[in-house]
């Protein structure tokens, strides 16, 4: 069974200036079409599709610098992005200035190729770390991007063979601040190791005013967390044949107190790895109600009068259910009533049998 996956591979310094000079126009032919469409929807009262301002585009490649396929695939985005905000103007893509734009030139499929141990696009080679051994894949889609250290990256999509996994554990997972996961089977994923490391370090170059430094500091602080994530998320993929986890918002946290811890434990980042591994996987997952799994007794199925309760108690890490006596670990008991919850036993009512 094949699958699509993304490759993404580090561009070498050397061809910083080519690309950037690229991305320039590219920036150059979105402001266009954004203006172009602007007039149309103010003037005329229409919508322009991709369609309608590949004309507009037609033959400027060459002056640009850009490959023909590649003014397609601005024009193609360009469109997707003002349906998905539901916007007749889209933001301008800076060049220069405080708030400039981070480069991005996309490639159609075909544009781009490996060819002497290189990837060659528009007439130029492009040397990469090569870590995953391109040449055994044929190019798909493909874009180079930038980060805000400037660095620069090639990404690709390719089709792989799908490794189907023959675990069949099922798991529930609870999100949280003290650990970012906490499994039904005991199993957790600790929080706060990302960010707080670094904290001091992050704070000198800031009060420093070294903005080389502290963008370094946050990368650092960025892979940590996804090295994390994938390492973890990998391991439950390789031994579940189900997962379910709660359907916690981190952005609603996000405007309170606990918005630096939030932001640091990365919910969001870790539930969508678990969905698209999950789906190249084939096992189910799911998302579920996590209303009350904290309170209620996984053993009896009750709300006993002992559970943590409201804000106060947050606190509690550890408790007694008074009604059948079992003592739990706050998290682990919620990920198991969220492992029900999954199963289709609702969290609460379950009657004492």
């Amino acid at each position: 069974m094949k699958q699509t996956k993304t490759l993404k591979v580090r561009v070498r310094d050397k061809h910083a200036a080519l690309l950037q000079q690229m991305a320039r126009s590219v920036n150059c032919v979105w402001n266009y079409l954004n203006e172009l469409s602007t007039r149309s929807i103010r003037e005329r009262g229409r919508f322009l599709s991709a369609f309608d301002l590949h004309p507009y585009t037609k033959g400027a490649n060459k002056e640009l610098g850009l490959h023909s396929q590649t003014l397609q695939e601005i024009a193609r985005e360009y469109v997707t992005r003002r349906k998905q905000f539901k916007k007749s103007r889209l933001n301008w893509r800076k060049s220069g200035g405080v708030r400039r734009s981070l480069g991005w030139i996309p490639i159609n499929t075909g544009a781009a190729s490996w060819k002497n141990g290189q990837v060659y696009h528009n007439g130029h080679y492009f040397k990469v770390w090569d870590s995953y051994g391109l040449s055994q894949y044929q190019f798909r889609s493909s874009s180079f991007n930038e980060d805000a250290r400037g660095r620069w990256y090639f990404n690709v999509v390719v089709e792989v063979e799908a490794i189907v996994p023959a675990g069949q554990d099922k798991i529930g997972i609870d999100l949280g601040l003290k650990d970012t996961a906490t499994c039904s089977d005991g199993t957790k994923l600790e929080a706060g190791r990302f960010y707080r490391e670094l904290e001091p370090k992050l704070a000198i170059a800031q009060r420093a005013k070294n903005k080389k430094r502290v963008k370094a500091i946050h990368a650092k602080i960025a892979n940590r967390r996804k090295d994390a994530l994938h390492k973890f998320t990998r391991q439950l993929v390789n031994r579940a044949g189900a997962i379910y986890v709660g359907n916690v918002k981190s952005s609603s946290l996000t405007q309170t107190k606990m918005a630096k811890s939030v932001l640091d434990a990365g919910w969001g980042l870790l539930k969508t790895m678990l969905e698209y591994k999950c789906a190249g996987a084939g096992i189910v997952f799911k998302a579920v109600n996590e209303a009350y799994t904290t309170q209620t007794c996984s053993n009896c199925g009750a709300l006993p009068d002992s559970r943590p309760k409201g804000i106060a108690g947050l606190g509690i890490r550890e408790w007694t259910c008074s009604a059948c006596g079992v003592r739990h670990d706050r998290d682990i008991n919620a990920a198991q009533n969220m492992l029900a919850v999954g199963h289709g036993r609702p969290a609460v009512g379950i009657p004492v049998l």
